[in-house]
């Protein structure tokens, strides 16, 4: 499964999060770092659901730009 993940800057690096799958973040001090720690939060997370015997959300967000004159 593709889940999407908005990383956003810091002052101190990068966090994300995955819409879908709430309570689900993570840091990095760079995007390579984020992403990585983000994609072992998200085995952590379904894993935790699996245990708890919760469905596993599918995944349903998007994402896109939109390009305004400035």
């Amino acid at each position: 499964m593709k889940y999407l993940i908005v990383i956003e800057k810091t002052k101190t690096g990068y966090s994300a999060y995955s819409p879908d799958l709430p309570g689900c973040v993570s840091t990095g001090a760079t995007l390579d770092e984020v992403e990585k720690n983000m994609h072992e939060a998200i085995d952590f997370h379904l894993d935790g659901l699996r245990q708890e015997g919760f469905p596993i959300p599918q995944p349903s967000s998007a994402s896109a730009y939109v390009e305004v004159a400035i």
